[in-house]
């Protein structure tokens, strides 16, 4: 989706224009993928801009960092602050908010330890990842040839650059198969989750959505759905999905910052159908807390 461009990123301690944040061709996060990064989302409420769970997006970009050997040059404390101050420069009441934390100039080669450590934060206006008739009416989605990384090869818990290849491949050839998203399975075959997204379904009334085990990404919005439907006195369930049990499904839906709570309708040609009762349930239930309207779970909105 095409970045509609705001005044300023906040880069390395400062609010520069936003056609000065520029790096060199060298950069070693460039050639090596060595950087991580977080997707945040700031929503204007009943009581104005507020960011989605801020402090805990921040503390897992550090998780993220410690697990390749980075050292963020700021506390979390700041980079909150920081994520604050450039939403308020830009004037903005909703946006999109990308840190990301990389190797920047000075070294090239694999050993990266002594390569510097760049911090920016970006914000832009952005949309519904998965579109708005998506997020209303559900999208189709293929299961991927393209396994999803395993633990022993990279980190999967591990928001980080280069890994994200692995993604990409996986979206092209939905797309490219006349699907919206791709659904990726594990190193043992199981279900694990979106190239973006966690996944969930809905099975006679069941909530079900697949362990960290699977090589998922432990989502932040997925946790938040956890919550909201454990808080309904769903039934909500972490376990190993197969193929099967998602063909035969009865409510399906993809969750993440960019995707919010997206609906899934069919999947490799099997109908799921439309946007079921739970799934609607919890959607509407999430869009009213990230709006302001739930004051139990004001807790999750850091207001600007």
């Amino acid at each position: 989706m095409p970045i509609q461009e705001v005044e300023k990123i906040w880069m390395d301690g400062s609010l520069i224009d936003w056609k000065d944040a520029k790096i060199h061709v060298l950069t070693h996060a460039l050639h090596y993928g060595s950087g991580v990064f977080e997707g945040i989302r700031c929503y204007n409420t009943i009581k104005g801009p507020a960011i989605f769970r801020l402090r805990e997006h921040i503390k897992r970009l550090f998780n993220s960092a410690k697990m390749y050997m980075m050292k963020i040059p700021y506390s979390v404390d700041e980079l909150c602050e920081a994520t604050k101050n450039v939403i308020s420069a830009n004037k903005l009441k909703e946006c999109y908010i990308r840190p990301i934390v990389f190797r920047g100039y000075g070294e090239m080669g694999l050993n990266p330890l002594n390569a510097p450590i760049n911090t920016a934060i970006a914000v832009w206006p952005w949309g519904t990842y998965l579109g708005e008739e998506g997020l209303k009416n559900g999208i189709k989605a293929k299961i991927s040839s393209f396994q999803r990384i395993s633990p022993n090869i990279l980190p999967p818990r591990g928001k980080a650059t280069g890994q994200y290849i692995n993604s990409i491949l996986a979206k092209i050839e939905a797309l490219d198969s006349g699907y919206d998203e791709a659904i990726m399975l594990d190193f043992r075959g199981f279900i694990s989750e979106g190239p973006g997204e966690n996944i969930f379904i809905v099975k006679d009334s069941v909530l079900y959505t697949p362990p960290e085990h699977a090589s998922i990404l432990p989502g932040i919005t997925r946790d938040s759905v956890m919550r909201i439907a454990k808080d309904m006195e769903l039934d909500v369930r972490e376990t190993d999905l197969t193929r099967g049990m998602l063909y035969t499904c009865d409510e399906a839906f993809f969750t993440g910052t960019a995707a919010e709570l997206t609906p899934i309708k069919e999947i490799d040609g099997r109908e799921i159908g439309r946007p079921g009762e739970i799934t609607k349930k919890i959607q509407e239930k999430f869009f009213d807390i990230i709006r302001g309207k739930d004051k139990n779970y004001e807790e999750w909105l850091d207001f600007i």
